[in-house]
């Protein structure tokens, strides 16, 4: 089997485009569908043709396109059955633990609620991929519209129980943002702070600060570090629940 080909765009003002692509079959999917244009533009420039979308959930700068996309090119929407009646076009409902076949590449499905009530992240176990929308970003995670900080940690956890060298597409380029913020919750931390010079040149060289992998956000995204002493001291939290702490960590960022 044939290792995916991906290509990283952005869409709209800071949504990331990602599209997958199977070399040998000629499939093609776009993880969400943020804006027409610019992934017709990717496409184009590759020479593949669309055949699927993968919708995480179903906020407008996720789904705008699906509509356009599924007229022009009659693709298959694939997308969270808790939010089916929001997401336009959808053909396939897929719930947690439900896998599925993208040209012979396994995809499993995980609901990572939080960010919307039915919010789910795409698994390509043997392919190392997660596609974590807004659930999980680099250094940050998404807001809480329709979850509790309960429901986001238990969805946070079950990716942080993926191998750590799963490569992670996040929805948006929010990177440095969320550099300066974290080092506010965990300034000791030295992985930390070398990322975050790290995010700072790539961010001003104009490059994207995806993929990251499993791994280097459990070493240095303060929203999976709930449980380090160092951060909970930090907080003066040093007794309080890890889902605590991680809402308390949520709560500063909202208001950085």
């Amino acid at each position: 089997m044939a290792a995916l080909e991906l290509d990283l765009f952005l869409c709209r003002t800071d949504n990331f485009g990602v599209l997958i692509h199977d070399p040998e079959s000629g499939a093609t999917a776009s993880i969400d569908a943020p804006e027409e244009q610019p992934i017709l533009e990717a496409l184009e420039r590759r020479g593949w043709r669309l055949t699927h979308i993968l919708t995480t959930h179903h906020h407008g700068d996720h789904v705008a396109a699906n509509v356009g996309l599924k007229e022009r090119f009659g693709v298959t929407i694939i997308g969270p059955k808790g939010e089916a009646s929001k997401i336009p076009g959808i053909d396939r409902k897929v719930s947690h633990g439900e896998r599925f076949d993208f040209a012979g590449h396994p995809v499993e499905v995980i609901e990572t609620p939080g960010h919307t009530a039915g919010h789910i992240s795409f698994h390509l176990p043997e392919d190392k991929l997660l596609f974590a929308a807004d659930t999980l970003f680099a250094l940050g995670c998404g807001r809480l519209f329709e979850g509790t900080a309960e429901t986001m940690w238990q969805s946070l956890n079950r990716l942080m129980a993926l191998p750590d060298d799963t490569s992670v597409y996040f929805g948006h380029e929010y990177t440095l943002s969320n550099a300066h913020f974290a080092v506010t919750i965990d300034p000791e931390n030295a992985a930390l702070k070398d990322r975050a010079a790290e995010i700072e040149e790539t961010r001003s060289d104009g490059g994207f600060t995806a993929p990251t992998t499993i791994g280097l956000e459990k070493r240095t995204n303060p929203f999976l570090r709930a449980g380090d002493p160092k951060i909970r001291a930090r907080l003066g939290m040093e007794k309080a629940s890890d889902a605590a702490v991680f809402a308390e960590i949520r709560k500063r960022k909202d208001n950085f």
